[in-house]
């Protein structure tokens, strides 16, 4: 299986110190947090982690020339963004049928309390091999910042991305971490831009529902942090505390 960690985007919410350091290289303990997730996606059983970056963000590979990984990097640079989707068809060219899955990982997403993405692989096995999407149960005032799932039984059977709280079909919100048939990329080809003007991941996904595919939800035992914004970071420090000791 092969792991996709989208990491190109700017840091703005962490700017002007995201102008020389990238986001997803903030220290977690002694290590940055994309070391952290790297580690996630070998515990879940990844042969190869893809990376998309950008030519402004050196640092992240000079990282693991320092500490090499127990498993294949892959870098992909990503010139231009254009949303979620657009970051994840970047590695369009690395994944063919016989990858099964792809399992993504934001790059500036940390899951406390456990490896989220091993939990979901286990998830996606014992329901005979379909896709999983990793999600948290947020307050109804926070729905319209995150892709929100509507939910029957063991599957998700519809997605809206950053809903207000009326149009909200739950408080089921998007966490981070996908595990997805290679087939979502077929989709994303032929994705037109959808919220903010961008190629939105969850536009792909619901596409993929309506045609089949089954999604069954995750719910993380602990807690997604969001490293993108210094609150965020902050809350990331205290959470990792006990389980980063080098």
């Amino acid at each position: 299986m092969k792991a996709l960690i989208p990491a190109a985007g700017h840091g703005t919410r962490f700017a002007p110190f995201t102008k020389l350091v990238p986001k997803e290289m903030l220290p977690i303990g002694a290590r940055p947090a994309i070391a952290l997730i790297v580690d996630e996606a070998i515990e879940a059983g990844a042969d190869e982690v893809v990376i998309i970056t950008s030519p402004e963000k050196p640092l992240l590979k000079k990282w693991f020339e320092i500490e090499p990984p127990k498993v294949k990097i892959t870098w992909v640079d990503q010139i231009e963004q254009h949303g979620l989707g657009h970051a994840v068809l970047q590695a369009a060219n690395l994944f063919c049928e016989k990858d099964d899955k792809v399992l993504i990982l934001l790059g500036d997403a940390l899951v406390s309390g456990g490896c989220a993405s091993k939990a979901m692989v286990e998830r996606s096995e014992a329901l005979g091999g379909v896709a999983v999407i990793g999600v948290e149960e947020v307050p109804l005032e926070k729905v319209s910042r995150y892709g929100i799932m509507k939910v029957e039984g063991d599957y998700v059977v519809d997605m809206v991305e950053k809903p207000s709280v009326d149009e909200a079909p739950s408080r089921l919100a998007v966490a981070g971490r996908y595990l997805l048939p290679v087939k979502i990329f077929e989709y994303l080809k032929t994705q037109t831009p959808g919220k903010g003007g961008e190629i939105q991941l969850t536009d792909s996904i619901k596409r993929m529902i309506s045609d089949g595919t089954k999604l069954a939800p995750y719910v993380y035992p602990g807690k997604r942090q969001d490293i993108g914004n210094p609150d965020g970071y902050y809350a990331a420090l205290t959470a990792f505390r006990g389980e980063c000791k080098s």
